[in-house]
């Protein structure tokens, strides 16, 4: 399995090259060259796995066993699931009316990044101990991404991890679970502006190659491949587990389609779901967003274009204006054509919008659904919900949920909602939706941590001082690690 760039100026990169890097030299992100297939006889060969077996399963399509045997990489994946407070890790809610949900929020952080962010951090360290050797990890983050990278290296050796979150724009959870880790390898920063603002200090950052490979700079958001890749198991498990292939014991008819509707920001997890059914997995795909809805608006209308602002929402971990796994999506949809891509990209970096041609839009629309949903929205979901189930959602998950109870069930077709992360991390749209929970302790202890972390103010020419600041801590942590000593005193 080789690697290759959406934008066409890379390729032949294995998994590990593609592991140790953010963005392509070229700007795009890694895909895979080629595509597995997922045979109706894979699929029935994967029933009654759990949930980490399957993730291996996924994973080895996409990792050689030259460069982690089979054995290494079970005990990798079972080793960062075995945290979960699930023996299982992630399960089906059946609730009323079909209404299906996936959790996929057990982890140490309540959100579903801990899944692929675990296993991949695995991954890293794997190479790092077998290499002798170190890497930076800069992350910028909406809200849950920060917190699961931190908590997934947290007291590793050979990973520092410098992570930017949007001041005022997340939950205090959120935040909690980022200021309150005082290891020597977190390094954590509070941004005075949105997640999309982080992106322009951190893009340039990624394409100084000098800085990158002087350091081993790299990312953990889902601009790493790895995330994606592992993000996969969540649609063939739940593929398995909702969709009724059961029901076709003779194995003589067509699989059945299962929907699967996502909360979508940063859209890492509709990416994988479009390569997911490009492999064979019958899905019909729905991507929900809040007001943040430039892929609503894309999908159904070809207007990739950001707002003047970003709009700060009851959801905020999609509060998004630069989806930036679209690039994924379109480079699967419109035939793997780098240079096509690239152009669109290019355009839409540089004025922050592009208008796609007719046929351009239609092959995403054939593929994937859109739906916007209003924080009254948000609010009104998480009622109704409680009110028929007695069971809670987040404001994110309650994105997807609202296209349960607005968009009529087609007899036949089984859907599924991906429950995205615990309402214990949103207390304020709990409380908003007239709702109560009990927080779990974990929550509860965070008040009484001590915190560190550092600001990035806003001024004139922020977007280059913010940059500044972060090259000068990778370069100051470089040192501190070759000098054998620890950063904080």
């Amino acid at each position: 399995m080789r690697y290759c760039s959406t934008r066409g100026g890379v390729h032949g990169w294995d998994f590990r090259d593609v592991l140790f890097s953010g963005y392509a030299p070229d700007g795009g992100m890694f895909m895979p060259e080629s595509l597995p297939v997922l045979s109706p006889d894979t699929l029935k060969g994967w029933r009654g796995l759990d949930y980490p077996k399957l993730v291996v399963e996924v994973a080895s399509l996409f990792i050689p066993t030259e460069l982690i045997p089979r054995d290494d990489l079970e005990a990798l994946v079972s080793a960062a699931l075995s945290g979960f407070s699930l023996p299982e890790v992630v399960r089906v809610s059946g609730l009323k009316d079909g209404l299906s949900v996936l959790e996929l929020f057990h982890g140490d952080t309540m959100a579903f990044k801990d899944l692929a962010m675990t296993c991949t951090v695995r991954f890293l360290d794997y190479f790092l101990q077998k290499e002798s050797s170190r890497a930076v990890v800069l992350v910028g983050t909406s809200g849950d991404t920060g917190g699961s990278a931190i908590q997934s290296a947290k007291g590793l050796g050979g990973l520092d991890v410098v992570v930017i979150y949007p001041r005022g724009r997340i939950t205090p959870v959120q935040e909690q679970q980022m200021i309150t880790c005082l290891e020597d390898n977190v390094h954590v920063f509070a941004a005075d502006g949105s997640s999309d603002d982080i992106d322009v200090p951190l893009r340039r950052l990624f394409a100084d190659p000098e800085l990158v490979k002087r350091h081993r700079l790299m990312s953990l958001n889902s601009v790493n491949w790895s995330r994606v890749m592992v993000q996969l198991a969540h649609f063939v498990y739940a593929y398995l587990q909702l969709s009724g292939m059961d029901r076709d014991e003779d194995g003589g008819g067509a699989l059945p389609v299962l929907q699967v509707v996502v909360p979508t920001g940063g859209a890492g997890n509709i990416a994988a779901g479009c390569l997911v059914k490009q492999m064979g997995l019958p899905l019909q795909l729905v991507a929900m967003v809040n007001a943040n809805d430039i892929v609503h608006r894309t999908v159904q209308a070809g207007d990739l274009s950001m707002a003047a602002d970003v709009t700060q929402t009851l959801a905020p971990a999609i509060d998004i204006q630069d989806p930036y796994n679209m690039e994924r999506v379109f480079w699967l949809l419109w035939g793997r054509d780098g240079a096509l891509v690239k152009r669109t990209m290019e355009e839409f970096q540089t004025s922050h919008r592009h208008a796609l041609p007719q046929h351009l839009q239609t092959l995403v629309s054939q593929v994937l659904s859109t739906g916007t949903v209003t924080d009254e929205g948000i609010l009104e979901t998480m009622r109704r919900c409680w009110e028929e189930n007695q069971y809670l959602l987040c404001p994110h998950t309650a994105v997807a949920v609202w296209h349960h109870y607005h968009c009529p069930h087609r007899p036949g077709l089984n859907r599924c909602y991906i429950a995205t992360a615990s309402p214990a991390k949103f207390q304020a749209a709990v409380q908003r939706a007239g709702l109560t929970l009990d927080l779990p302790e974990a929550v509860r202890a965070l008040d009484k941590m001590a915190t560190r972390y550092q600001n990035l103010d806003r001024c004139l020419n922020w977007s280059k001082a913010w940059e500044d600041k972060l090259r000068e801590r990778i370069q100051a942590i470089s040192s501190a690690r070759e000098r054998r000593v620890t950063y904080y005193s």
